[in-house]
């Protein structure tokens, strides 16, 4: 670390030693094999708190404040532990983690899927954008997978005018090569037949959880209050109240980088102050 003044959402010592040990490793793979040219010269944990930053505040690339690395080293970084599933990795590692500090198995044996819509910026390529013409959003649509924890995993971003069935199905096989325990998932009324038979041929039932007619306004849905709250809790990183990212595998990764921000803090006993906080 620099001597300068910690932002908010800056990496406590105990955190950054949860997350080190697979960036250093990553980075000393790289310079093993000849990649990546010159020695490095700016600390993991910085190019990671800069990134952190960025997922939360919501600020754009070129705008990170100077007391960072360079915004295209840092950006660099991001793509790069992107495309070798680093975020998705750590994501892995940080959830077997709390699960067991939880009391639970490492590997979950069910989950709960739903997906979100949400508009994006002007920056966005339109070939990777649709719209959700049930909810009236220009856009990319979200698919997660969470555990009973409301953990993350599985995660895919698509147009906005994907079905849930085809992000249902996709969302089923990236569960179930990275977590081969499932056997139980719950969805809502937007995933039709075609999920329930894919769960099936995988080994997994998928139980359609709907709301009760008779309850009229708000409701607590069995199951289903899970996933909502994870989304809950991803939108509270700014740069996911909407999608700014280019490639749907970089909003991927933002998604990745909020939850491992909220395991990481559930894994040490820590949290952000807020606005909200006296």
């Amino acid at each position: 670390m620099t001597g300068r003044p910690a932002y908010p959402s800056d990496l406590s010592d105990a955190r950054w030693a949860l997350i080190a040990p697979r960036l250093t490793a990553w980075r000393q793979a790289r310079t093993d094999a000849g990649v990546g040219g010159r020695k490095p010269s700016y600390d993991l944990r910085e190019i990671f708190n800069a990134i952190l930053y960025v997922n939360r505040t919501g600020i754009a690339w070129r705008y990170l404040p100077h007391d960072f690395p360079p915004w295209p080293t840092v950006y660099h970084y991001f793509t790069a532990w992107t495309n070798d599933g680093i975020f998705t990795q750590l994501n892995y590692d940080l959830t077997g983690l709390v699960r067991t500090q939880a009391g639970r198995e490492a590997t979950p044996t069910a989950g709960v899927i739903d997906t979100q819509s949400v508009k994006t910026s002007g920056n966005v390529p339109l070939h990777t954008q649709g719209v959700d013409a049930g909810k009236k959003i220009v856009g990319r649509k979200r698919g997660i997978v969470t555990d009973t924890l409301g953990l993350l995993l599985a995660v895919i971003v698509t147009t906005a005018a994907a079905s849930d069935n085809t992000t249902g199905i996709d969302l089923l096989d990236q569960a179930k090569a990275t977590h081969p325990d499932p056997a139980k998932t719950w969805v809502d009324a937007g995933f039709k037949n075609r999920v329930i038979e894919h769960g099936a041929a995988l080994g997994i039932d998928v139980e359609v959880v709907t709301k009760d007619p008779q309850i009229r306004g708000f409701s607590v849905v069995k199951r289903r209050w899970v996933v909502e709250r994870t989304i809950g809790w991803i939108m509270q990183h700014r740069r996911l109240a909407r999608d700014y990212e280019a490639l749907p595998g970089n909003s991927a990764s933002m998604i990745h980088i909020a939850m491992i921000d909220n395991l990481a803090k559930r894994a040490t006993g820590e949290n952000t102050p807020t606005w909200r906080d006296t």
